[in-house]
């Protein structure tokens, strides 16, 4: 699925290597992504569909305990399964485990200016704009827009 939404992805997404869309890119990855939750750094996931398919992955990332409590959150949807609401069902569970089962106090997105589909779904699930942070990223895009959303 990964492979067949590369260039779909590619806009929202930071400049990929080849090796990122092979099995063993894929396993380093999920590794790494392993190693960090284990440290309680991220709490990674994948996003199910209706007939019980992975459909994408989203991630609590960047896990600050202390007085900051927050973290920060990044998803994604593969072309084929896109606009049928799986995004928007992911972030409002993700949500809910950040606050009431991880006591999270902030969760942070970051969307490029241009992804309003993904700023729709941020704003479905009560997350609120706070800045824009131009050179944010070094992507393929131009800024990014910062949303918010407190417990």
């Amino acid at each position: 699925m990964l492979v067949d939404s590369r260039e779909f992805l590619a806009p929202w997404e930071p400049l990929r290597t080849d090796d990122y869309f092979t099995i063993e890119g894929q396993r380093k990855l999920i590794q790494q992504a392993l190693e960090q939750h284990e440290q309680g750094m991220s709490l990674p996931h994948v996003i199910v569909g209706d007939a019980g398919q992975v459909v994408g992955r989203i991630t609590l990332k960047t896990i600050v305990r202390g007085p900051f409590q927050s973290c920060a959150l990044g998803y994604w949807v593969g072309r084929e399964h896109n606009g049928r609401g799986h995004a928007t069902k992911a972030v409002a569970e993700i949500k809910r485990v950040a606050f009431e089962e991880l006591g999270l106090h902030r969760i942070e997105a970051a969307t490029l200016l241009h992804n309003t589909a993904s700023q729709r779904v941020l704003d479905r699930n009560g997350f609120v704009r706070f800045g824009v942070a131009p050179s944010y990223l070094r992507s393929p895009g131009s800024g990014r827009t910062w949303r918010s959303t407190r417990c």
